[in-house]
């Protein structure tokens, strides 16, 4: 499957001993690390298993071919 790059907003903060990161488009795209370096590696290990989960339930979801998808591109 060819892959396409996509871009998303990642926002990061300390509490404490940890940082936390989120992806600002997708809710429940979280994680932490020790370091901004390990939570930066962590979201976006978090990220790529969450699109692969949607768009792998999306398919299961479609076993009778009745889905209509399509491309949508906004500006923003």
């Amino acid at each position: 499957m060819a892959r396409i790059k996509r871009q998303f907003t990642a926002a990061y903060r300390k509490s404490g001993k940890w940082y936390l990161g989120w992806i600002e488009e997708i809710p429940g795209v979280n994680t932490q690390g020790k370091t901004l370096l390990e939570t930066r590696e962590n979201l976006k290990d978090a990220l790529l298993l969450i699109l692969e989960t949607n768009q792998m339930l999306a398919q299961k979801e479609d076993v009778r071919g009745k889905i209509l998808r399509e491309s949508v591109t906004i500006s923003l």
